[in-house]
């Protein structure tokens, strides 16, 4: 009977391996802790990346330990496995990852290497964008917003997936926007992450890099990720602090080597990135958002963007942490995806700053020049959006996803005053 049960459970476990991709690190480690011999090893390589994700210093024998494990399973599945975007137990799949890879974390650029599959071969998103687009050009609305964010807000209002998870981070990160003792960064930046991830491209890219040729407009697309909350700080930390913060989280960790691979500058590249994909560059900066190395704009009158960080009194890292704000100031292949997103023309560095730079610019940069959105929530006139919906009746209305939930479109209002607000 106990041969039996066990014989029962194998085949259960079996047929649980089956249903995964071949690739998947999770279905690999599952494999692995069958073998006695690759158990062993494994265990050996988990305590080897908890003491790095800990900085932990190992003597020499231990490293030698760590390394010798992670050889003997050079040949094993989990070395070559991956992770899916989007999957179910996806941090469990990118800890397996790093515990096989623990020896890519030793330094701070060797991060080459995503734990992701590669998204050209991954299912791509049947979305309605398109045809609630061609629904929304006829109307009223489109005629009175004239700012590209608004439109594509606008947009995102007929899905019932995007306006939710949109309005569910706007009311939890603008609660206490401004004030580091209100704001709970980690529940925004988790909203943050759930719209991304969850939200198909064709919505949230649109969103993100809308084009705009003033500066309200560019205020609303520096203000899409709130700020106030998922990105500043009263101070600005030290970029190496952001960057110790990444490596402790398996996510963040991800996700910056999924930026580092894909938007690999390369001078010799026409499009210049080393992968020639500004789509794959943008899907991997859209995942930096909601990590502790969240990036934004730099400010209202910009198309570039940067992480909230300094590298003053850095001592003898200077160079260490210029490469990493390097990595988002002054990478060829990002400002190329951005722009080529934005539909823009290829301009010289004095023609963008010209196109770009407004009389009253707002930036970041000085914690008191923006507007919080917290405070703009006042001026919405509830009317607006109660008349903007009554001409979509027919669509699908986003009231109808709070159902039981106790939200209205007038309370969905206070939410979303930054990116419907008359102009």
């Amino acid at each position: 009977m106990g041969f039996a049960l066990l014989l029962g459970l194998l085949l259960s476990r079996a047929g649980d391996l089956l249903a995964l991709p071949r690739s998947d690190c999770i279905a690999a480690e599952q494999l692995c802790l069958l073998d006695s011999t690759c158990n062993g090893t494994y265990r050996i390589l988990e305590n080897c990346a908890l003491a790095k994700t800990r900085f932990l210093p190992l003597d020499h024998d231990s490293r030698v330990q760590c390394l010798n494990a992670e050889l003997d399973l050079g040949n094993s599945s989990l070395q070559h496995c991956k992770c899916h975007r989007r999957m179910k137990r996806e941090e469990h799949c990118l800890r397996v990852f790093w515990t096989i890879h623990s020896s890519m974390t030793d330094g701070y650029f060797n991060l080459e290497t995503s734990p992701y599959e590669n998204s050209a071969s991954e299912d791509h998103w049947k979305t309605d964008y398109n045809k609630l687009a061609a629904l929304l050009s006829g109307s009223q609305l489109a005629r009175d917003a004239t700012n590209p964010c608004v439109k594509a807000t606008h947009v995102c209002n007929l899905s019932k997936k995007c306006v939710r998870l949109r309005t569910e981070y706007a009311s939890i990160c603008t609660k206490g926007a401004g004030s580091e003792d209100v704001c709970d960064r980690r529940k925004c930046h988790r909203g943050l992450r759930n719209f991304f991830e969850k939200v198909p491209e064709d919505f949230t890219k649109r969103i993100l890099f809308c084009p705009c040729q003033d500066e309200l407009c560019g205020e609303r697309r520096r203000k899409t990720i709130v700020p106030n909350c998922s990105f500043q700080y009263s101070t600005k930390p030290n970029c190496l602090w952001l960057l110790d913060s990444c490596l402790e989280d398996h996510i963040c960790k991800s996700r910056l080597a999924d930026f580092q691979q894909n938007c690999q500058p390369a001078d010799t590249s026409p499009d210049g990135c080393s992968q020639h994909s500004h789509a794959a560059c943008l899907q991997a900066y859209m995942g930096m958002i909601g990590t502790p190395m969240t990036p934004n704009y730099v400010s209202n009158s910009s198309a570039e963007v940067s992480l909230w960080c300094t590298c003053e009194n850095s001592g003898n890292e200077k160079e260490k942490c210029d490469q990493i704000l390097g990595m988002f100031e002054n990478s060829k292949c990002l400002e190329n995806a951005i722009w080529s997103q934005m539909h823009l023309k290829q301009q010289t560095a004095l023609e963008r700053q010209e196109d770009f730079f407004y009389s009253s610019s707002l930036s970041f940069q000085g914690d008191s020049a923006s507007t919080s959105l917290a405070s703009e929530m006042s001026q919405v006139a509830e009317g607006k959006i109660q008349r903007d919906i009554s001409k979509h009746s027919s669509m699908p209305m986003a009231s109808s996803v709070y159902s039981g939930a106790a939200v209205s479109w007038p309370s969905l209002a206070l939410f979303l005053p930054l990116w419907l607000s008359p102009h």
